[in-house]
């Protein structure tokens, strides 16, 4: 039996909702300029965005940091998404 975890944010939510709500609030080209990730910026669809991101884990994770960043502050670094320069100021 699967006892819920009160710790993850994420828990009981979907891949999928959490796409549906990021696309309706910034839409293919500003997600793809947010996370640039093929998926997003070359021919994106919900379907293949699904299939991407259930493969790929540090896609996947950029995708949840975005989207906690938005249910949280409309004004975090997850926000705004990732850059390069994130990692140097690290």
């Amino acid at each position: 039996m699967n006892t819920p975890n009160p710790r993850d944010p994420l828990h009981g939510i979907k891949l999928t909702q959490i796409l549906d709500e990021l696309l309706e609030r910034y839409g293919w080209d500003e997600l793809g300029r947010r996370i640039p990730i093929r998926c997003f910026t070359m021919n994106p669809s919900i379907s293949s965005s699904l299939k991407f991101l259930r493969r790929t884990p540090w896609a996947r994770e950029k995708v949840e940091a975005l989207y906690l960043g938005k249910q949280s502050s409309s004004d975090t670094v997850a926000d705004r998404g990732w850059s390069p320069d994130d990692d140097k100021k690290a």
